[in-house]
């Protein structure tokens, strides 16, 4: 005999899942035992809301999904954050909840809920066990649906007296495995590949986005002898930063705009043209600009702008196109120079900020100090307003995935959760959560998580009191709190220090300087460095607003 936890357990465990995320309680309790007795890593959090955004990291960096394991009611409320990001973000995830007994279901249960009408928006597949026989069936089902075609969050719900009811092992239904191997991957119709080449072969300023889909798709190698054989500039977005290396001579990242704004043909790789990329409308593209998109979720193309469609598995279509081009190269001297000259130009400016000497410290001068120090293999999780963008754009990343931020959803709060879930994944790279004070708030205590499971990381507070912008003490004393406002005087540093780990404050160059010394020296450490700037600080001016207003 073999009981309904065992069941549940053994039969993620021999579908190759690693990780399990969450919070137990009644009755999920002796399943989070069962995992452990599979030989899965179960790490215990502080809110199911970070544990669900841990598993979205493990889908992205990893493809496999990691299970989410929640209680009925409330527990499964608090996870549906992770479960939204994961799924805007096209990343697995398995979402395993207990649920009130069968028999007092409309009784007033413990927690009792309408879980399936919660979670339904956020899923692409769900299922709920009701006898313990079909279970392998749905639970390969839902690790198989979380990582085909576009990749997403499924749903296993179980009820508390299914868990601990048992059956005959003999009559469970035996399914094959999942693997990786199995995911189907198509190529992209020759006729479309023919017409695609044949726009960026006549194309007088052709411009290649490098999108987090080609990060996922681990389409690197692909995308790098594409791009260097033809000698088409590039930028990429900023989870698609690494997959071509930021070092490459046609990065042209710090011309964005001019890039993008002048582009009359442009090749999304793996990228959707959504808000992080102005929906490919004016005033931040050419109103005749010409997209063609390679994508492996058809629902993606024509949206927003007409596209050549490239449907099929990333690196299976830029192979496509290498082939194509045979010995093409791009040689239009104008374009080259226009984009380099604007770049030289950007760069020199954020050089300039950075080597401001100026008290209080700033944006630039702050992150100009740390990128000095910043491991080349490391892991950047990056979170926050002004924290998030002024990194994006000073940070260089020459291996893919080792850059992570809020995504396409904007979410905050991923900010410890993701950087423990790098850290699984690389156990022995150093990982840096650059975060602002805001964005520390919202997940802040999973520090503790962290230590508790030795997984030490180092969480930099780029700290100016507030969001997008704080008060000064004076300010605060005097009773001016702004909506944006937070604590002048909040010692986050301090927080480590209970833990175990290693706190700095940090007012100063040289403080800043001495405390990433101490960082790179002991990276079996656990650090929080709080980084006071000026609260009144911005990012340098933008040629557009932050968030454009295209004309829809």
């Amino acid at each position: 005999m073999i009981s309904g936890n065992q069941v549940i357990a053994q039969s993620f465990a021999q579908n190759h899942l690693k990780y399990v995320f969450g919070i137990v309680g009644v009755p999920v309790i002796e399943l989070g035992y069962a995992f452990q007795a599979n030989g899965m890593e179960y790490y215990g959090f502080r809110n199911e809301q970070g544990a669900s955004y841990a598993c979205g990291a493990i889908g992205y960096l990893t493809r496999l999904p990691a299970i989410c394991l929640v209680v009925s009611g409330p527990g499964l409320v608090h996870a549906l954050a992770g479960a939204a990001n994961a799924q805007v973000n096209g990343w697995p995830m398995v979402i395993v909840a207990g649920s009130s007994e069968n028999g007092q279901q409309s009784y007033g249960a413990f927690q009792e809920c309408d879980q399936w009408n919660i979670v339904k928006p956020y899923i692409k597949f769900g299922a709920k066990i009701t006898n313990l026989r079909q279970a392998p069936i749905l639970i390969e089902k839902a690790i198989r649906q979380s990582c085909v075609g576009r990749p997403g969050v499924t749903y296993i719900e179980v009820s508390g007296d299914l868990l601990r009811s048992n059956i005959p092992e003999n009559e469970l239904i035996k399914v094959p495995s999942f693997t990786l191997e199995q995911i189907p991957r198509c190529l992209a119709d020759p006729k479309n590949i023919l017409q695609a080449v044949q726009q960026l072969k006549n194309a007088k300023r052709p411009l290649i986005i490098v999108g987090k889909g080609a990060s996922i798709s681990f389409a690197e190698d692909q995308v790098i002898k594409f791009i260097e054989s033809t000698k088409l500039p590039f930028l990429p977005t900023p989870m698609g930063k690494g997959v071509v290396p930021d070092s490459n001579n046609l990065n042209v990242s710090a011309a964005r705009s001019t890039a993008l704004g002048e582009a009359d043909v442009i090749l999304l790789v793996g990228a959707r043209l959504n808000w992080i990329l102005h929906f490919g409308l004016p005033p931040r593209f050419d109103d005749n600009c010409q997209f063609i998109q390679i994508d492996n979720y058809p629902e993606e193309f024509n949206n927003n702008r007409k596209t050549t469609t490239l449907f099929g598995d990333v690196s299976l279509v830029v192979d496509q196109l290498q082939k194509s081009f045979g010995n093409w190269q791009f040689n239009n001297k104008q374009w080259i120079d226009k984009l380099f000259e604007k770049r030289n130009k950007n760069t020199l400016i954020n050089q300039q900020l950075m080597n401001d000497k100026e008290l209080p410290l700033e944006y630039y001068s702050a992150f100009g100090i740390i990128k000095q120090y910043l491991p080349k293999d490391c892991v950047y999780v990056g979170e926050g307003a002004n924290t998030m963008d002024v990194g994006r754009t000073i940070i260089e990343h020459d291996i893919p995935r080792r850059k992570l931020d809020s995504g396409t959803f904007g979410t905050m709060g991923i900010g410890l959760p993701f950087a423990i879930a790098s850290k699984l994944v690389f156990r022995d790279k150093q990982v840096f959560a650059i975060l602002g004070d805001s964005a520390f708030g919202f997940s802040g205590f999973e520090f503790e998580t962290s230590t508790r499971y030795n997984l030490p990381l180092v969480i930099i507070i780029i700290n100016n009191n507030g969001i997008f912008m704080g008060v000064d003490e004076l300010s605060q004393k005097n009773n001016e709190k702004p909506v944006t406002a937070l604590n002048p005087n909040s010692r986050y540093e301090k927080l480590c220090e209970s833990f175990g780990g290693k706190g700095f404050l940090v007012e100063t160059h040289d403080q800043l300087h001495n405390a990433m010394k101490d960082i790179i020296n002991n990276p079996q450490q656990s650090y929080i460095v709080n980084v006071r700037i000026n609260p009144y600080g911005q990012k340098k001016p933008q040629e557009h607003a932050w968030l454009t207003q295209s004309k829809l």
